[in-house]
């Protein structure tokens, strides 16, 4: 059963889900109603037995039985002695044998019951005529009184367990439909983001998924849809976009170093050989460099990240920083304690990319500082160089951007050196900017600081 309803959908789970727990509740409610009714109809017939029996015996005097029996819907009417013999009885109950062989105890002057015959059942109740009343009318002997009425059709069949249940089964039915009804206006908008989800191919990323008015479950689902639909579209650009540029980045060393062989092979006597492998395997390194750059740019924006851990920045600065064999110094600064959470070998890399390429630009000098500020951890590296104009600031954080002076002072880059090094920033949740500088240019990096928990 419960395989079965695996595969079943979820409207049609829920609804005979809600069919079984109605069925449930309104049998009870039935079996419930069922029970007050009788109990109360059965009520309010010994009410009405007992009224009779008891004003019949009040209304009657020493040697006279009254013969007027009272106008009422208990016709059936019975003054039996201690031997067992109808003294007086109504026309519905003359002729007839005791109602009712049960006799009340002393104790216990009035018992209600049910006696059922051939002719049918009928409720009554029977009244001990009280030992003063005996005494003063019959000189002490024992009388009593059997009042009843046949029982209604309510009690005496099945009419009101039908009624009941098939009201059972008609609410049940209803909160049947009211389920699917409910569960499939609410499923409604999940249907239409499934038709949507259906019709977006990784060719086409543009569309979205409609999103139902309201805070809840789905609507929430389908925002969330739409935001994974734009990340996903972006990288989509992204990636096309830094594969047109890795492959004409690619071509032209690659066209460049057929064009080399193909001299060599075509005119032997005119070619130095040795001069063009010299320039072969100079290009075969630039080749080398920049698929391992494009390799780690790649793997930084696409791999899921290793587990994180303390880096003390500070120590970075002052032990690890790798510099060029440029007469360029190095002043470090390091303000207090600056431990963030991440990849030791990638923060590393990034100051060291940093700093070479500060050493690059400067003049005389590179100042790399490290401290707190805001709650981050911020580190400054700073050339005295030329700087970098306002509207490259961005661009030279863009893969394969190389700016002429850029291009002068370093022939075999790749441009990929601060691509990677902000890729790494925005994995580690901070971010590499270029801030204004009153020389040259100060590239700034903040990451989060590590956060302390008291022991």
């Amino acid at each position: 059963m419960r395989l079965l309803f695996r595969h079943r959908s979820i409207q049609t789970r829920f609804t005979a889900a809600a069919a079984a727990l109605s069925l449930i509740f309104f049998t009870l409610i039935a079996i419930g109603l069922d029970l007050m009714i009788r109990n109360r109809v059965r009520d309010q017939l010994f009410g009405d037995t007992q009224r009779v029996a008891t004003g019949w015996i009040g209304s009657m005097k020493p040697g006279r039985i009254p013969s007027l029996i009272p106008n009422t819907a208990v016709n059936l009417l019975q003054l039996v002695d201690s031997h067992g013999r109808v003294v007086a009885a109504s026309p519905a109950a003359a002729g007839r044998p005791p109602l009712s062989a049960v006799r009340p105890p002393n104790d216990d002057r009035i018992i209600h019951l049910t006696e059922c015959s051939h002719s049918g059942c009928f409720v009554l109740t029977s009244v001990r005529v009280s030992p003063q009343e005996a005494s003063l009318v019959w000189g002490g002997e024992p009388h009593v009184v059997y009042a009843g009425t046949a029982e209604p059709p309510v009690l005496s069949t099945h009419i009101l367990e039908f009624s009941t249940l098939a009201a059972a089964l008609l609410a049940t039915g209803f909160a049947t439909w009211i389920a699917w009804a409910a569960v499939g206006r609410a499923l409604r908008p999940v249907a239409a983001i499934r038709a949507r989800m259906s019709e977006i191919s990784v060719t086409d990323l543009s569309l979205r998924v409609p999103e139902p008015p309201g805070s809840d479950e789905i609507g929430q689902l389908a925002r969330t849809a739409n935001q994974t639909l734009s990340r996903l579209e972006t990288a989509v650009q992204q990636q096309r976009h830094f594969a047109s540029i890795v492959s004409h980045e690619l071509k032209t060393p690659v066209a460049g170093l057929q064009t080399q062989l193909e001299e060599a092979v075509l005119y032997p006597d005119d070619v130095d050989l040795r001069e063009t492998i010299k320039a072969g395997l100079a290009t075969t390194e630039r080749l080398r460099a920049l698929i391992d750059d494009i390799m780690v740019f790649a793997r930084i924006r696409t791999a899921a990240p290793e587990p994180p851990e303390p880096v003390d920045l500070g120590a970075l600065v002052h032990d690890e920083l790798v510099t060029t064999t440029r007469d360029v110094p190095v002043r470090t600064r390091v303000k207090g304690e600056v431990t963030v959470l991440g990849n030791h070998m990638q923060l590393i890399g990034v100051l060291n990319n940093l700093v070479v390429n500060a050493q690059r630009h400067a003049v005389t000098s590179v100042e790399v500082s490290a401290g707190r500020e805001d709650g981050q951890a911020v580190v400054t590296v700073s050339d005295d160089g030329d700087g970098i104009a306002l509207e490259d600031r961005d661009r030279v954080f863009q893969p394969f951007v190389r700016l002429a002076e850029g291009h002068r002072k370093d022939p075999a880059g790749t441009g990929l050196g601060l691509a990677i090094s902000r890729a790494i920033a925005t994995a580690h949740h901070g971010t590499l900017e270029i801030d204004d500088s009153t020389r040259g240019a100060r590239f700034v990096l903040r990451l989060p600081l590590l956060k302390r928990h008291p022991a």
